[in-house]
């Protein structure tokens, strides 16, 4: 790639970016009220990531050979004890990752 060809690159994500970060607060002005599709997006899409995630995790899993999905399962169990525990989304992936890990490295 060239130079000329990086910086147009650049560029365009660049503007992609700020594009869908500020296209929300021009169509969404202080004046008008917020539509209650876009207040049902804001409680239903984090539950939805979070199970999409789940399922994009497990998808590979096969539980007749190897470990038989016991990392697997611990790392979920621990995930959902940690997001019942403090409610922190970003602290539950990050600590069942951190355990699926140190049980893949350490243990199985």
């Amino acid at each position: 790639m060239t130079f000329a060809e990086q910086m147009i690159t650049i560029v365009i994500c660049v503007l992609g970016t700020m594009t869908t970060r500020f296209l929300p607060f021009l169509i969404f002005t202080e004046g008008r009220p917020t539509p209650p599709a876009v207040y049902y997006l804001g409680k239903a899409l984090p539950s939805a990531v979070f199970g999409l995630l789940v399922i994009y995790c497990l998808k590979d899993v096969q539980f007749t050979l190897g470990t038989y999905g016991f990392p697997e399962a611990i790392a979920i169990t621990a995930t959902v004890i940690l997001h019942s525990w403090k409610r922190q989304m970003l602290l539950s992936i990050a600590g069942g990752t951190l355990v699926y890990m140190m049980l893949v490295q350490f243990v199985f």
